[in-house]
């Protein structure tokens, strides 16, 4: 088995090659942008680099174009679902602990409902 970090091949790299289909709701150079399969929220959209990244901590400085090209993204979409006036939650999990499943990082556009607290206290 492949360690997650030196992954060459993800479900999301499929899905914007769009081998596994699924609609985009955009495209371009850098980014792509899909529904996530498995919602969490009324309005739950994934905005993914291209070029496969695993983890947060494989941000280079040459990836900072697209780093930011997946939140001015998140605002247009955000915009479109009709989620930008009452508000939205963007979420980038990083590793085990943090919640990542999908070793290509992604951009998590949650919206469409109250969301409650980010963290619940201990």
């Amino acid at each position: 088995m492949a360690d997650n970090n030196t992954a060459a091949e993800t479900i999301f790299s499929k899905i914007i090659r769009q081998e596994i289909p699924a609609p985009l709701l955009f495209q371009d150079e850098l980014v792509s942008a899909f529904r996530d399969i498995s919602p969490q929220a009324k309005s739950h959209i994934l905005i993914v680099p291209n070029k496969l990244i695993p983890t947060v901590n494989d941000i280079e400085a040459e990836d900072e174009l697209t780093i930011g090209r997946m939140f001015t993204v998140a605002k247009k979409l955000a915009k479109a679902e009709g989620i930008a006036e009452d508000g939205y939650r963007l979420i980038m999990n990083c590793n085990q602990h943090g919640g990542q499943e999908v070793y290509h990082i992604h951009l998590h556009l949650v919206g469409g409902e109250p969301l409650g607290r980010m963290l619940n206290p201990k």
